[in-house]
């Protein structure tokens, strides 16, 4: 019997939406100690002053944290909408997130040589996105009827 479609796309949106809000939750914190001149509060060696005012902390004179704001803002619009367009906004957000959160983390151990606690915890939270984006979409396929029966 199994979940109908609507339930099977209702429990990986709920985690996503957490999710999303987690990241937000980060990225406007760095976002605010950026803007007010502060270093952020860094329990685990001070490393993200360092990391937030390095030359790659933007991108085109962007914040990567502001960058990061509207991604997961993105991602939990995504959650919010029970469309599989959304799911494919939210695989295709999350992916982007994972590829560029891992190319920062390389630069925060090779190049940097610190390591930033928030950005560490928003590299899980997008990957763990990407986790649910995907689950998302095999759950959505399996729920569709088949066209050849």
């Amino acid at each position: 019997m199994g979940f109908d479609r609507r339930a099977r796309d209702f429990w990986p949106r709920i985690v996503a939406a957490i999710l999303a809000l987690v990241g937000i939750g980060v990225t406007v914190y760095l976002v605010w100690e950026r803007y007010h001149g502060n270093a952020p509060v860094c329990a685990l060696g001070g490393g993200c002053l360092t990391v937030q005012r390095s030359e790659w902390a933007t991108v085109a004179g962007v914040p990567v944290a502001i960058l990061g704001l509207v991604a997961y803002v993105g991602m939990l619009v995504c959650a919010l909408v029970p469309r599989q367009i959304a799911a494919l906004g939210s695989l295709f957000l999350s992916l982007l997130g994972v590829m560029l959160s891992g190319y920062l983390t390389y630069l925060e151990l090779f190049s940097i040589h610190a390591v930033c606690e928030y950005c560490v915890t928003s590299a899980v939270v997008v990957t763990l996105l990407l986790v649910a984006s995907v689950i998302r979409l095999l759950w959505l396929d399996a729920a569709m009827p088949d066209p050849d029966a």
